[in-house]
């Protein structure tokens, strides 16, 4: 079965040791026994897909019984029979598979017919004398091949059908003995051609014949110009065609052999073997007999959509069925029927159940050596179309006589391009719409190749893209359209307006030759860092134009990258940022820098999973990681718990509002489908998340580089155009990554059915369902590059998912660079969507089992990471204010109320300027602030705040020395430095005077720690700013003394304040206009709100809902109701 668009199937690797399967494995004891009817083609495929579909839960027992001495064989393939003469070179599968099964799973019987069967006792009886019980029992019995018994002679010596492998065996056996003389085929259709071919290939006929009643072959797939095309060809092959020919009369000799043909024209044709393929009879008989419901014509045991017949415990698939009075004779129907029932009997518990529907009859076949295709609705132009696109179907009266002649013949609903080359002998017909936006059907003779492209576009109906012309000729080349990359003067990073041209300046002129040396020289990727793919991209680029070899090195301290990092953690087992750096950094002894901690944190995380606030980990994390949420503008944090698949309880809704309403949190919905709560403080966020888990709720990792959310819509759980357990499955993948942490964050997204509801499509993983299971998109983002997902894998059962996304997710996981999103991974993935279906579906690097045990392996190490901060009285001590005074300090930034909810005020327009490391202190005096035990010896380093008066500081200890400095970075006003990371040059070239940095949590800012003040250069020494020189910070010397405190050198707290004092530096809410003032004054709107109306009146303020506004009601005079 498979899976994937281009592939022929996902490799299904052996269960990895230590990993478990999803659903229990069925005891014996309780497994139901299907009892199949039938071992050809289609009863075969029902198998196979079952036992694959139900290898995870082995809830079934298979017994399958063959009339046949053969296990199931290729009945499509018997021409070949002629060649080989090999009847296990049909098989469809080795004798050895049907023993290669788990105990008790499969069972056959071959050379054994069922000669009844009692629905009431659940019974079949054997021509063995078996007494077969079932729970379920599909019939799968197919068809015999029509002999006209009204024909005389048609029991005659020397008469055949072309149907099993003993037909063909006794035609051999018979040819021998008529050598040199006529042998014909009756019927021009597919089987009559095949069989033609393998009467010739036998090659004892001096000349076999084909008689056809119509006046061209293949008369069901094609039409008059393409069977004339295909009977010309097959004619120049030795094949003599008689067309408009009817048998009237075998004639036999006296030992009843065949010795020639009379037509029903009177015309007479000698011949001495006679091969009837003139169609097929559904083996009925035995549903018949059991008094099951069946077809009156045409034959066909009568089923519904879910394949099931008129007993609810039997089912008929393939040739034996018949669906809406129809049986068909193609084996893809049949194998499409397999399809429904095996995953209705094992998917439909998680998945809704699927319906047989119209099934696609199209065919591409080799006759004779003739290339012949038919696809969709073929006969649209003459019989009219079946199924037309929605914008297509008009509902219009028939035409009076007066208005025909007046207005003309209707306009056709279809037209047809058709292309003819009588010297190549090809023939395409196409069949489109009226205005050529959708292909309906069509034909093709001799060439073929297109017939893989087409057939999805006529089932997808979607619009086409192309004029009906190209399907033909082929595109214009002309005025197409060129792709070339950004010009020099566009604006790659907005931060420090650079542009593309000064990135590509420096890398060309020999300035700056790897991705670090850039950010320095241009300050690109130093702000917010969301320029930095395009940095990156740039540099790359650049580099190749010189013909230069680019090093994708992690940063200065690791000449590795990200993919070569985590290989070697995880073959070496290296547990610690310290022990990775003295194995590989290039400086053992460093403190690493704001751009591998948090990388190496990540690739730790992702593989044991120790809780990020642990000693060694804690100073690895980015702010919210530090803290488990995510830091907004004010310095206080947000807190999303977890809401799988966005289903939530009114309870736990409750408790959210409850938390909220008691913390003065605004509330938001986010677009995950969770509900966010901004503005808690640092030292409430214990408080918090303790009622939020005592509620029922956990953290839902909004604040990691891990899965946020799944998002879903209601699917079959309530939606009436459903196919899909869409919130069902959304919330079993959630609960299955949550908490596991990638190079980057991880969004999911399941839909019920192609209306996409969830946008599962710009996902990082997506899910869309469709009725034979889910197609799996991967590699789509939104956010400032957004990117359409790519389809992994089609039409996957439930239970197969949760195996190739973990497959994936992992793969991306292993081998994605720092910060790099799924999306531009895949594109920079050689081979691309390509090659990662063979890695993960075919397992093409033979890998897929390991990949699956790792992520089993990091599934089993979940925790709530805000219970084990609650529960850790080490960890709750990270949540203090001030770590010198349980005093506390109100966010730094003037709160306001808006639409009843508070939230900050705006970002002041101006940066602190001043020159703060050149503040010349009137007086200096070592005052003991901070308890040394506060802080960890760790090679990341610690930091905690103090406060001394009004004025807060960061104090730092960093390979057992201490730092001190201000807490506010200049850039925003934000107090945070203490939370942001460390870094710490290397190289040569920096000897032993190595600096040290602060990276600020907010935007970046990388100040100076160590050394000497210098006056007289903004960008050099102690408080310095390495990318923005426009400001600094002040900085303090610091010791730890013998009585157990950290020491700092202040000015008195009068002067400290007056410099640095936090109400001087708080954003007020005035210092920033209101963006949106005057659009509210021209639309009469109070913060964005009108009055709500009631009928005709308006209806006040009404506390609690945001409408804050009473206004008199404005009366206007309805308008017609306009019908777009």
């Amino acid at each position: 079965m498979s899976w994937a668009t281009s592939s022929p199937g996902m490799a299904v690797s052996k269960q990895p040791e230590g990993a478990t399967v999803d659903g229990p494995e069925a005891p014996a004891s309780k497994r139901r026994k299907i009892v199949v009817v039938g071992l050809g083609m289609v009863g075969v495929a029902f198998i196979e897909k079952l036992l694959k579909l139900d290898a995870k839960r082995r809830e079934y027992d298979v017994v399958v019984i063959g009339e046949e001495a053969h296990v199931a064989y290729n009945r499509v393939g018997l021409t070949s029979f002629f060649q080989h003469r090999k009847e296990e070179n049909l098989y469809l599968n080795t004798k050895e598979w049907y023993g290669s099964h788990a105990e008790g799973a499969l069972n056959y019987h071959l050379n054994t017919k069922v000669t009844e069967i009692k629905p009431k006792e659940k019974v079949v009886l054997t021509s063995s004398g078996e007494a077969v019980s079932y729970d379920a029992l599909i019939l799968a019995t197919g068809s015999d091949a029509v002999l006209p018994k009204h024909t005389p002679g048609h029991d005659a010596k020397g008469v055949f059908v072309y149907r099993t492998i003993e037909d063909l065996q006794k035609l051999i056996e018979f040819s021998a003995t008529v050598k040199g003389t006529t042998g014909a085929v009756v019927g021009g259709g597919l089987l009559g051609l095949e069989a033609a071919k393998a009467m010739m290939d036998l090659e004892d006929f001096k000349q076999v014949k084909l008689i056809e009643r119509n006046r061209w072959v293949l008369s069901r797939q094609l039409d008059g110009e393409a069977g004339g095309l295909v009977v010309e060809l097959v004619r120049n092959l030795g094949l003599d065609v008689m067309l408009s020919k009817r048998v009237g009369k075998i004639e036999v000799d006296e030992n009843n052999a065949v010795k020639g043909v009379v037509f029903e024209d009177g015309e007479r044709m000698d011949c001495t073997c006679l091969m009837f393929a003139i169609g097929i009879k559904a083996r009925d008989e035995l549903a018949r007999a059991a008094g099951l419901a069946c077809a009156d014509r045409g034959g066909g045991i009568t089923v519904d959509d879910d394949l099931r017949t008129s007993d609810p415990d039997i089912y008929a698939i393939g040739e034996c069925s018949s669906w809406q009075k129809q049986t068909f004779g193609l084996i893809a129907p049949g194998i499409e029927q397999a399809d429904v029932l095996s995953f209705n009997l094992t998917q439909a518990k998680v998945h809704s159940p699927r319906k047989f529907k119209q099934p696609d009859l199209s065919t591409k076949l080799k006759l004779l050596g003739v290339e012949v295709a038919s696809f969709g609705d073929f006969f649209a132009d003459r019989d009219g179309p079946k199924d037309l696109p929605k914008r297509h179907v008009k509902k219009e009266g028939e035409q009076t006589k007066v208005q025909a002649l007046t207005n003309g013949p209707p306009v056709p609903a279809v037209k047809a391009l058709t292309y003819k080359d009588p010297f190549q002998s090809v023939y395409k017909k196409y069949i489109f719409t009226p205005d050529g936006k959708y292909l309906l059907g069509g034909m093709m003779i001799g060439d073929t190749k297109d017939y893989v492209k087409l057939v999805p576009m006529v089932k997808s109906k979607k619009a086409l893209d192309v004029l009906p012309s190209e399907f033909i000729v082929g595109a214009s080349k002309d005025g197409e359209e060129n792709a070339d990359d950004l010009s020099d003067d566009t604006q790659i990073c907005s931060c420090h307006n650079v542009t593309k041209g000064d990135v590509a300046s420096v890398v060309k002129d020999g300035s700056c030759k790897s991705i670090g040396e850039v950010k320095s020289c241009t300050k690109a990727g130093t702000g917010c860092g969301g320029c930095m793919p395009l940095v990156q991209s740039i540099f790359n680029n650049a580099m190749k134009d010189m013909g230069q070899e680019v090093l994708n090195h992690l940063c200065p301290h690791f000449k590795y990258s990200r993919a070569d990092l985590y290989n070697i953690i995880y073959v070496k087992k290296l547990h610690g940022f310290a022990a990775v750096m003295k194995e590989v950094g290039t400086d053992p002894e460093s403190l690493g820098c704001e751009v591998c901690k948090p990388a190496i944190g990540s690739i730790l995380a992702s593989m044991f999973n120790k809780h990020v606030m642990e000693k060694p980990l804690h100073g690895l994390q980015d702010t919210n990681d530090r803290y488990l949420g995510n830091i907004q503008r004010n310095g206080t944090f947000s807190v999303i718990p977890r809401v799988a698949g966005g289903e939530i309880s009114p309870d736990k809704l409750i408790v959210i509002g409850q938390v909220a309403k008691k913390y003065g949190l605004y509330t938001k919905i986010t677009g995950g489908q969770r509900i966010d709560m901004f503005g808690a403080k640092k030292q409430d966020l214990l408080d918090i998340w303790t009622e939020l888990v005592a509620g029922g709720m956990e953290s839902g990792h909004a604040y990691a580089k891990s899965l946020r959310t799944v998002k879903s819509c209601v699917g079959t759980t309530w939606c009436r155009f459903g196919i899909g357990d869409s919130v069902g499955m959304a919330v079993r993948l959630e609960e299955r990554y949550k908490s596991i942490r990638a190079p980057h964050k991880i969004k999911g997204g399941v839909s019920g059915c192609v209306r996409e509801c969830a946008e599962a499509q710009n996902k990082d993983f997506g899910l869309i369902a469709t009725e034979k299971g889910f197609n799996i998109f991967v590699g789509g983002n939104g956010g400032a590059t957004p990117k359409h997902s790519e389809i992994l894998a089609k039409d996957v059962p439930p239970d197969d998912v949760i195996p190739i996304l973990d497959r994936y997710l992992m793969f991306y996981m292993r081998t994605a660079d720092k910060l790099q999103r799924t999306a531009r991974w895949l594109e920079q993935l050689p081979g691309g969507i390509k090659y990662l279906r063979e890695v993960v579906l075919e397992d093409k690097l033979g890998i897929c089992a390991d990949l699956e045990k790792q992520m089993q392996e990091l599934i089993g190490t979940f925790f709530c990471e805000w219970t084990e901060a609650i529960n850790d009285p080490e960890k709750r001590k990270q949540f203090e204010q001030f770590a010198n005074t349980s005093e506390t300090k109100d966010p730094a930034v003037e709160g306001i109320v808006e639409r009843n909810q508070p939230r900050p005020s705006y970002w002041a327009k101006n940066s602190a300027l001043e020159d703060f490391k050149g503040t010349r202190w009137s007086n200096l005096t070592w005052q003991p602030i901070v308890e040394a035990s506060k802080f960890t010896d760790v090679e990341t380093g610690s930091s905690r705040t103090v406060l001394r008066g009004d004025t807060q500081l960061a104090v730092f200890k960093l390979k057992g020395k201490y730092y001190a400095s201000q807490q506010m970075c200049p850039h925003k006003r934000t107090f945070g430095l203490s939370d942001g990371l460390i870094g710490e040059s290397t190289g040569p070239e920096c000897g032993n005077d190595k600096k040290l940095w602060v990276s600020c949590p907010y935007h970046k800012r990388n100040f100076q720690l160590n050394g000497e003040v210098d006056f007289g250069a903004n960008d050099k020494g102690a408080g310095s700013c390495s990318n923005d020189t426009s400001m600094s910070i002040a900085t303090f010397a610091a010791e730890e003394r013998e009585d157990g405190w950290v020491y700092l050198k202040l000015p008195s707290v009068h002067e400290l304040d007056n410099v640095l004092g936090t109400k001087k530096w708080a954003v007020k809410a005035n210092e920033s206009e209101d963006p949106f003032a005057d659009l509210d004054k021209k639309l009469g709107l109070k913060k964005g709100l009108r009055g709500t109306r009631m009928g005709a009146q308006t209806i006040g303020a009404v506390p609690g809902t945001g409408n804050m506004d009473a206004r008199q009601a404005v009366s206007a005079a309805a308008a017609p109701r306009i019908d777009w």
